[in-house]
């Protein structure tokens, strides 16, 4: 394949702007009418077009599947919305709502540290967080012309050699020693991101759970986004609510129950359903 700076890969039944803003990444900039953004190390524009997506890099790439497998641009979206429940018309009034709303395949360690940052932080404030740091403790990454400079995310070797007050100076408070010790680890090899691609989804969650403040919901949110565990489901305050006013009569219900009646309702792809739920009431009260 000759190398070229820009690709359109084929997106039916596609919507970005969704998908960027719906609560799975917080490093991605919108610029007029494209995201930029850094995936594995390169700088991309990404603009939508019909039923295509333009992606433009500053140098040139032989091989595209790196973003077609983030932007999980070859997923048969009917498919995974042929699995919910279709007898739910709270999870079809989602689906109508957000159509288009995809599951992107981040990078494990990026995802994990972003999400222990979004503890108690809603995402404005989780992308000013991630934006400081990485423009301090990044490298800087070129984008194609017309585009500002990128900083890619600082790896786990780069957030372990930094102090907790140097990243306190990054406005993440209470979790910039939960970040550190998390970053300590994988560097030590107590933990290995990559492994947990090949572990049941059980004792990938068993794993992520042992590190520096990693509970359930950040745990499920790793899984699903990074690792793509269909049946991992996130479970914070906007789901939580969106599950018992839906399905429970506005009861509480402890996470527990939550999580039990979630993988026998939604099916195999609970994750996607999840994702649906969590945007639509979230946007639907915005």
């Amino acid at each position: 394949m000759a190398a070229t700076t820009e690709i359109s890969l084929p997106a039916r039944n596609y919507d970005l702007t969704a998908t960027m803003t719906s609560g799975q990444v917080f490093a991605w900039e919108r610029v007029a009418d494209a995201w930029v953004g850094v995936v594995q190390g390169r700088g991309v524009h990404l603009r939508q077009s019909a039923e295509t997506i333009v992606g433009r890099t500053a140098e040139p790439q032989r091989d595209w599947s790196w973003l077609t497998a983030f932007l999980q641009a070859d997923v048969e979206l009917n498919g995974v919305l042929a699995t919910f429940p279709q007898d739910d018309p709270h999870l079809q009034a989602a689906v109508a709502a957000c159509r288009g709303l995809r599951l992107l395949r981040q990078d494990p360690w990026e995802c994990l540290a972003s999400f222990i940052l979004s503890s108690t932080k809603q995402i404005v404030q989780i992308r000013q967080i991630v934006r400081t740091l990485s423009e301090r403790f990044g490298e800087r990454v070129p984008l194609p012309d017309g585009c500002s400079l990128a900083f890619a995310f600082p790896t786990a070797r780069r957030v372990a050699a930094l102090s907790e007050a140097e990243l306190r100076e990054c406005k993440m408070g209470f979790r910039a020693p939960y970040l550190l010790g998390t970053a300590r680890r994988i560097v030590a090899g107590e933990f290995a991101p990559e492994q947990l691609q090949q572990c049941p989804v059980a004792e990938a969650r068993t794993r992520l759970l042992a590190l520096p403040g990693v509970g359930e919901k950040i745990a499920d949110c790793v899984l699903l986004f990074a690792y793509g565990f269909p049946t991992a489901f996130p479970i914070d305050v906007w789901v939580a609510r969106a599950l018992s006013t839906f399905y429970f009569r506005g009861r509480t219900m402890p996470p527990e129950r939550l999580r039990q009646f979630a993988a026998k309702h939604f099916g195999p792809n609970a994750g996607y359903a999840q994702q649906y739920l969590f945007h639509h009431i979230r946007t639907r009260r915005g």
